[in-house]
C-alpha cells in the first residue's frame, strides 16, 4: 500500500464506479467511433475481406493496453516505500501528459477524423493486410493507452480497490452497445457536446491526478515542500461523507494539500481548460457527404 494512499479512507463503491465508469464511457465511445468509421468504410468499399485485419489490429491493441495496465498496477501495488511513491508519481505525470495531449487533439480533430481515418485506411489497403492491421492497432491503441494510464492514476486514490476497474469495464461495455446502435442508426448522439462536457470532466480529473503525482514525488523526496501545507481542512472535511467520497474518489481532492499541489492544480486548470474551451477554427472546405455519412449527427 502506498504511503500516500494509506493515510486516506478509500472512496465509496458508487463513487469509484461512477468516476471510472464515466472515463470508460468516454474513452470507449471515442474508440468505438474510430472502429465504426473503419468498418463502415470497408463495408461501403466492398472490402469486407479486410475486416478481419481491422479486428486483428483492434484485438492486438486491446491486449497491449491490458498488459500495460496490469504491469503498472502490479508495480504500484507490490512495490513499497520510496520506489512505490516514485512509480505512482511518475505514472500519474505520464497519464496527465498523455490525457492532456489527447483531449486537446480531439477537440480539433473531431471535425475531420472521419476523412482522415478513411484516407489512412485507403492507403493501408493499397499496401497490404498487415498495413491495415497496423493502422487499426495504432488508431485504437492510442486511445487505449490513454485510458490505461488515466485509470491507473485515478485508481491510486482508491487504495488498490478493484471497483475502479469494474466501473471502467462497465463504462466500456455501455460504450460498445452505443457504438453498435450508432452504427445501425438506432440512436444519435451530439458528439460535439458529449466530447466537450466529458472533456472538461477529464481536464479536472487530470488536474487531480497531477496533484496526486506531485504529492507522491514529494513523499519520495524528489520534490520539495512535502510538509508545507496550503491549508488543512481535516477538522471539518469528512472524507466518508457523500461530498468527501465524490471529491476524493473522482477528483483526488485532499483536505490537507501542500502548497506545491495547489499551485500545480490551479496552474493546470488555468492553462489547459481555456485551451480546451477556445473556439475551434472551422475547416476551410466543408466535408463531403461521403466523409460524414459514417458519423451520426
Amino acid at each position: 500500500m502506498l504511503a500516500l494512499a494509506a493515510d486516506a479512507t478509500a472512496p465509496g463503491i458508487a463513487t469509484q464506479l461512477f468516476g471510472s465508469g464515466l472515463i470508460g464511457l468516454r474513452e470507449g465511445l471515442e474508440t468505438g467511433v474510430v472502429v465504426m468509421i473503419l468498418v463502415a468504410f470497408l463495408v461501403k468499399s466492398e472490402r469486407r475481406d479486410a475486416l478481419k485485419w481491422v479486428w486483428l489490429g483492434v484485438g492486438t491493441a486491446i491486449a497491449m493496453v491490458a498488459v500495460i495496465f496490469a504491469a503498472i498496477h502490479f508495480g504500484t501495488s507490490t512495490v513499497t516505500g520510496t520506489a512505490a511513491e516514485l512509480i505512482s508519481g511518475i505514472a500519474s505525470l505520464v497519464a496527465v501528459a498523455i490525457v492532456t495531449a489527447m483531449v486537446l487533439w480531439m477537440r480539433t480533430a473531431a471535425a475531420t477524423i472521419s476523412g482522415d481515418l478513411k484516407d489512412s485506411l485507403g492507403k493501408a489497403l493499397a499496401i497490404g493486410p498487415l498495413a491495415v492491421a497496423a493502422m487499426a492497432f495504432f488508431a485504437v491503441g492510442r486511445e487505449g493507452v490513454e485510458t490505461a494510464l488515466l485509470l491507473v492514476g485515478y485508481a491510486e486514490n482508491a487504495g488498490n480497490s478493484v471497483w475502479p476497474l469494474i466501473g471502467l469495464l462497465l463504462g466500456i461495455g455501455v460504450a460498445a452497445v452505443l457504438t453498435v446502435l450508432l452504427y445501425f442508426g438506432a440512436v444519435r448522439i451530439n458528439f460535439a457536446k458529449f466530447f466537450k462536457y466529458t472533456g472538461v470532466f477529464l481536464v479536472v480529473v487530470a488536474a487531480g491526478i497531477l496533484a496526486y503525482g506531485v504529492r507522491a514525488l514529494q513523499i519520495a523526496g524528489w520534490l520539495p515542500g512535502g510538509t508545507n501545507f496550503a491549508f488543512d481542512a481535516s477538522s471539518w472535511f469528512d472524507t466518508s461523507s457523500w461530498y468527501g467520497t465524490v471529491l476524493q474518489g473522482i477528483f483526488n481532492f485532499r483536505p490537507d494539500p501542500t502548497v506545491l499541489q495547489v499551485v500545480a492544480w490551479v496552474a493546470y486548470i488555468a492553462i489547459v481548460l481555456p485551451l480546451f474551451l477556445r473556439p475551434v477554427k472551422k475547416p476551410s472546405a466543408a466535408p463531403t457527404a461521403s466523409e460524414t455519412s459514417d458519423l451520426p449527427a
